[in-house]
């Protein structure tokens, strides 16, 4: 059995804990609200500014910036999902006695690996929806 880490309670990274909290409010639909009003607002101003190349110069760098900015953010919040995620899918291969461990950490593997290992399954799945196929039509 695998140890577990002390509970670390609030004492992530603070970059850790940033990214999560702002991945949580950005992918809620009040965020989506708020950036619409401030586009529209924006939009809006663009007679006031006679639809300066400055005018249009904020809503660019703004954009980009904050997207550059999101990339990060969103890369960060999904690796750590990502690996997590890979941690319980090879805890339930691990546990299962008719599974083949040599299927944990397959991520760690390159391109020819993994596609030779798809393939045996592949064959596999083809294999008993054949044998499906056939039990179906003797059941007929």
């Amino acid at each position: 059995m695998v140890s577990l880490p002390q509970d670390k309670g609030s004492r992530h990274s603070l970059f850790t804990r940033f990214a999560k909290h702002t991945a949580a409010l950005t992918g809620r639909p009040l965020a989506f609200c708020a950036a619409l009003v401030l586009v529209l607002l924006w939009a809006l101003t663009g007679p006031l500014f006679g639809f300066s190349d400055t005018w249009q110069l904020v809503i660019n760098t703004g954009t980009t910036i904050i997207t550059f900015l999101m990339v990060f953010l969103i890369q960060s919040t999904q690796n750590r999902d990502t690996e997590a995620l890979q941690i319980k899918l090879d805890e339930l291969i691990y546990t299962l006695e008719q599974a083949n461990n040599a299927l944990l950490d397959l991520e760690e593997l390159d391109e020819d690996e993994l596609e030779h290992i798809r393939g045996r399954y592949l064959a596999l799945a083809h294999s008993a929806r054949r044998e499906l196929r056939q039990t179906d039509k003797a059941a007929d």
